[in-house]
């Protein structure tokens, strides 16, 4: 059996796209009919939740952290609406509002039946993955982040899956990866990993994805670096951004990116569409023109460079992952 999962990198649902949240949660206004028809194709939604969901807390004050993202209510509204079935929560600003806005939005998912990963009142519920039942396929979910170390989760303390990977992947990561691979059909583990704005995957984590798919990782979806990545079986170095309020960086282009429909089976994917994306202030579109064919020719040079072959099929970019 096959089934086909939408993958998202980063969304962002503070700032401004917070303000447009209080006064509305159409879907409309946020994702095209394009992008949302994409979207309904698939059998599940996953994307990295880059923020928290809450109305309390206070900024979390750290040395160097300048950015914090908090989404009211509403946005796990949105999210349920989107059809997402589950969101990575082991990144950079889950905490930006303190421990009780992470516990709020973890809540506010669960009360509208978006599965979390990555995240929890303490570090076995952090480091615990999410299980989907996805038409017939039990998926494990398995979401950690290698920054930053304050805000891991401690068994005291709620926080996120955290792992040095530059370091190393740490035992708790591989042996999590084989037990899952034991019980359920597939995994996916989706780190948030390396630093932003980069054009390709730095060499430790070419390094942890190994290790990663040695363990049992059937897939393997990563983002933190708001830059879409290229491809190798069975790893997607960097999903890029999907809905945001972020700055444009002029020669990287962090405003066009892809949404990656992954075809898979017990033993792992079988084929990436990748749907190219135009991210404009708070609203997602399809990208066309020349910026849809600047950011086919990005990716097919970036899957090239790592020994994968991509191209264009209609109006998609295609790999074959197996």
């Amino acid at each position: 059996m096959t089934v086909t999962l939408a993958l998202a990198g980063d969304t962002m649902l503070g700032r401004g796209v917070a303000d447009l949240l209080a006064k509305s949660a159409d879907p409309e206004a946020y994702l095209s009919d394009g992008v949302r028809a994409y979207l309904a194709e698939a059998d599940a939604t996953l994307l990295n939740l880059e923020c928290c969901v809450s109305d309390r807390g206070s900024p979390w004050t750290a040395p160097g952290k300048i950015f914090h993202f908090r989404a009211p209510p509403q946005a796990a509204e949105l999210l349920a609406e989107l059809g997402v079935r589950c969101v990575m929560l082991a990144n950079n600003h889950a905490l930006d509002y303190g421990h009780d806005a992470l516990l709020d939005t973890l809540a506010r998912l669960e009360h509208v039946e978006i599965r979390a990963a990555g995240a929890g009142a303490t570090v076995d519920q952090a480091r615990e993955p999410v299980v989907l039942a996805v038409r017939g396929l039990r998926i494990a979910v398995i979401s950690v982040t290698d920054h930053p170390e304050d805000y891991a989760a401690t068994p005291d303390r709620p926080g996120v899956a955290y792992a040095d990977l530059p370091s190393g992947v740490p035992p708790w990561l591989t042996d999590t990866v084989a037990r899952m691979r034991m019980e359920t059909d597939a995994v996916l583990v989706s780190p948030h990993w390396g630093p932003n704005m980069t054009a390709g995957p730095q060499p430790y984590i070419r390094a942890a994805a190994t290790i990663l798919a040695d363990a049992g990782a059937t897939l393997i979806a990563g983002h933190s670096a708001h830059v879409a990545h290229g491809v190798t079986p069975p790893v997607l170095y960097d999903m890029g951004d999907f809905l945001d309020d972020y700055a444009v960086d002029p020669d990287l282009r962090n405003d066009l990116s892809l949404l990656f429909l992954v075809t898979i089976d017990e033993l792992g994917p079988v084929r990436l569409r990748a749907v190219p994306l135009k991210l404009d202030y708070c609203r997602t579109v399809l990208a066309d023109g020349e910026e849809r064919s600047w950011l086919g020719r990005r990716f097919i040079s970036a899957c090239q460079a790592l020994g994968t072959a991509a191209a264009w099929e209609d109006d998609l970019l295609v790999a074959d992952l197996r």
